[in-house]
C-alpha cells in the first residue's frame, strides 16, 4: 500500500504564519519575539495541525532536506523539530522510510479530550501559560460536602457487585424530576447515566448510524462530536450557523434541506448556547426543528451539556417537549454545570432505545463510577443555589472579557453569547492556525478555529473561554494581542481552508 505523502511546499503553505529570526552565525534560531528555538516553534505549529486534521494521521512529512529548503531554515531546525515530535508521539519513523504523522496514546482518537499544547506550559516570564483550550470552570466549593454525603451513602452499595449500566436509581430519578421541572415530563426509567455527555453520544452514534450515514452538524460545533461521527464512520455534514443573527442562528430550512438531501438519519445539534458561539435557539424554532426531524425520519441528537448556563434572558424549554414521538433524543452531563472532573453524564430517549444502548455498553464499558453518582445526586438537589451563583461568575468574566479584547484587538468582531463559556470571536484575516502556534510564545494556549468544524473552515474565528480568572483573562487578552501583531505582517496572505493532498 502506497503511503500519502504531504509535499514540502504543502506543509510550507498550512503553517502559514509561523515564523523566526535567525541568531548570528553559530547561535540558536528563536522565534520571532518569543524566545522559543526555532525548532520547538516549528514542532508546536506541526502538532496543531495534526490536531485540526490538516496533517493527516498516516501520511509521511517531507524530507528534512526539502522541509528545510521550502522554509529557508537549516536543516538542524527540522531534525531537532521532528525529533522533538517523535518522542511525544506525534510522529512515528521507521528505518529507511519517511516519518509518518501520529497521535500519542495519551491522546483519545475519539476526540474525547481537546488538544492541548503538550510542548509548552509556561509563559515567557516562567508563569504557568494561561490555558483557553479548554471551556470548563474549576469546581464550586460544594464539590467537598458532595463527596463527603457520596461517601456516607456508599455503604448500601458495597454489598453488590458495584457495577450497574443503567445508572443507580437515586440519580436517575433526580434527573428526570429536573426535567419534569422543566416542563418534559420524564420517568427514571428513560435516563441512561454515563460517563459523560460524549460517552453518550457514542452510544448513541454506535446504535443510530452505520458507516458511511450523514450526520447533521450545525457549524461550528463541538470539536469532540464531529471526531466521534468519524470515529464511527459516519460522516458529519455541516449546517452553518449565522452568528451574526443572534435572534435566526440556526437555518432551519438549510436543516431540512440538507436532511433530505442526503437521507440523513441523524443529526447532532447543541440549540442550547452552542459551544462555541452560545448562541440560543428559540422556542419557536426548537417547535420547527421537531417538526423537521418528523418529515424527515431523522433522529436529533440534542445536547444539553450547557442549558444550565443561561446568561441572558430565560432558558428555553427542552427541544424535545416539542417532540411528538421519539424524533429528539437528549444528552446531558453534570461537567459544565458543575467541575469538568465529574465525569457523569446522561442520555434521555424513550425505552426501547434505552434497552438498545444498554446492549451497546455492554462491550464498552460497565457502568458509571457509584462515588460519583452519588455525588451528582447531592450537587443537583442543590443545583439551583450553586448554578445561580456560576452564572454571575461566568457573567462578570465574560464582561472582564469583553472590555479586554475591545482594548487590546479593537479591530476583532466579538459575537452575541447568550450563554454557556466562550466567546466567538472573528478575525480581520485568516490566521487563527498561525495565531493558536504563536500564543505559547507570549503566555496563551488556544484552540484554533478550525477544530470547531469540517475541511479546514473557520480561520478567521477563534472560541475564547471566559472560565479563568478576570485579572486572568485580561492577560489573555494582551497575550492574544501580543501574538497577533507579531502575525500581522501577513495577516494579508490566507492560510488554505483545506488539507493538502
Amino acid at each position: 500500500m502506497t503511503t500519502r505523502v504531504i509535499s514540502a511546499a504543502t506543509l510550507t503553505r498550512d503553517l502559514g504564519g509561523w515564523r523566526f529570526d535567525e541568531a548570528p552565525a553559530g547561535g540558536e534560531q528563536t522565534a520571532r519575539r518569543g524566545g522559543r528555538p526555532a525548532y520547538l516553534a516549528l514542532a508546536e505549529s506541526i502538532r496543531l495541525l495534526i490536531h485540526d486534521g490538516r496533517a493527516p494521521l498516516g501520511a509521511a512529512l517531507p524530507s528534512e532536506r526539502d522541509l528545510a529548503a521550502a522554509l529557508a531554515v537549516s536543516r538542524t531546525t527540522v531534525t531537532s523539530a521532528y525529533a522533538l515530535l517523535r518522542d511525544h508521539e506525534y510522529l512515528v519513523s521507521r528505518q529507511g522510510s519517511r516519518s509518518t504523522v501520529a497521535l500519542p496514546a495519551s491522546v483519545p482518537h475519539d476526540g474525547s479530550r481537546p488538544a492541548r499544547s503538550l510542548l509548552v506550559t509556561m509563559s515567557p516570564d516562567d508563569r504557568p501559560a494561561i490555558d483557553l483550550t479548554y471551556a470548563a470552570m474549576s469546581a464550586p466549593p460544594e464539590m467537598t460536602e458532595a463527596y463527603s454525603v457520596a461517601l456516607q451513602g456508599l455503604p448500601r452499595f458495597l454489598g453488590t457487585h458495584g457495577m450497574d449500566p443503567v445508572g443507580v436509581s437515586t440519580l436517575r430519578e433526580a434527573i428526570a424530576r429536573r426535567y419534569t421541572e422543566r416542563g418534559l415530563p420524564t420517568d427514571a426509567d428513560q435516563i441512561l447515566v454515563t460517563v459523560g455527555a460524549q460517552h453518550g453520544l457514542r452510544l448513541l452514534l454506535n446504535v443510530l448510524t452505520a458507516p458511511a450515514d450523514r450526520v447533521l452538524i450545525d457549524h461550528p460545533t463541538y470539536p469532540n462530536a464531529i471526531e466521534a461521527i468519524r470515529d464511527v464512520g459516519a460522516r458529519p455534514v455541516p449546517v452553518p450557523l449565522r452568528p451574526e443573527h443572534p435572534h435566526a442562528g440556526w437555518d432551519l430550512d438549510g436543516i431540512r434541506s440538507a436532511a433530505r438531501q442526503t437521507a440523513a438519519s441523524t443529526a447532532y445539534l447543541v440549540p442550547d448556547y452552542n459551544n462555541p458561539t452560545g448562541l440560543v435557539m428559540s422556542a419557536a424554532d426548537r417547535a420547527e426543528l421537531a417538526a423537521i426531524a418528523r418529515e424527515t425520519r431523522m433522529t436529533v441528537i440534542v445536547d444539553e451539556s450547557m442549558a444550565d448556563l443561561h446568561l441572558d434572558g430565560e432558558p428555553q424549554p427542552p427541544a424535545a417537549s416539542f417532540a411528538r414521538g421519539t424524533e429528539i433524543v437528549t444528552i446531558g452531563s453534570a461537567s459544565k454545570s458543575f467541575w469538568g472532573g465529574l465525569r457523569v453524564g446522561w442520555v434521555r430517549a424513550n425505552r426501547p432505545l434505552i434497552t438498545k444502548l444498554l446492549g451497546t455498553r455492554s462491550t464498552i464499558d460497565l457502568g458509571t463510577p457509584v462515588m460519583d453518582q452519588l455525588a451528582t445526586v447531592h450537587l443537583l438537589e442543590h443545583a439551583d443555589t450553586i448554578l445561580a451563583r456560576r452564572r454571575e461568575h461566568l457573567q462578570a468574566r465574560r464582561a472582564a472579557l469583553r472590555a479586554a479584547l475591545a482594548e487590546e484587538l479593537p479591530g476583532w468582531h466579538v459575537g452575541t453569547c447568550a450563554g454557556g463559556m466562550s466567546l466567538w470571536a472573528q478575525l480581520p484575516a485568516p490566521v487563527s492556525t498561525a495565531l493558536a502556534a504563536t500564543a505559547p510564545n507570549h503566555g496563551v494556549l488556544l484552540a484554533a478555529g478550525p477544530r470547531f468544524g469540517v475541511q479546514g473552515a473557520f480561520e478567521r474565528f477563534l472560541r475564547l473561554p471566559f472560565t479563568h480568572e478576570e485579572e486572568d483573562l485580561r492577560l489573555a487578552a494582551k497575550g492574544i494581542a501580543a501574538a497577533y501583531e507579531t502575525l500581522s505582517p501577513h495577516a494579508a496572505n490566507p492560510l488554505s481552508p483545506l488539507t493538502c493532498y
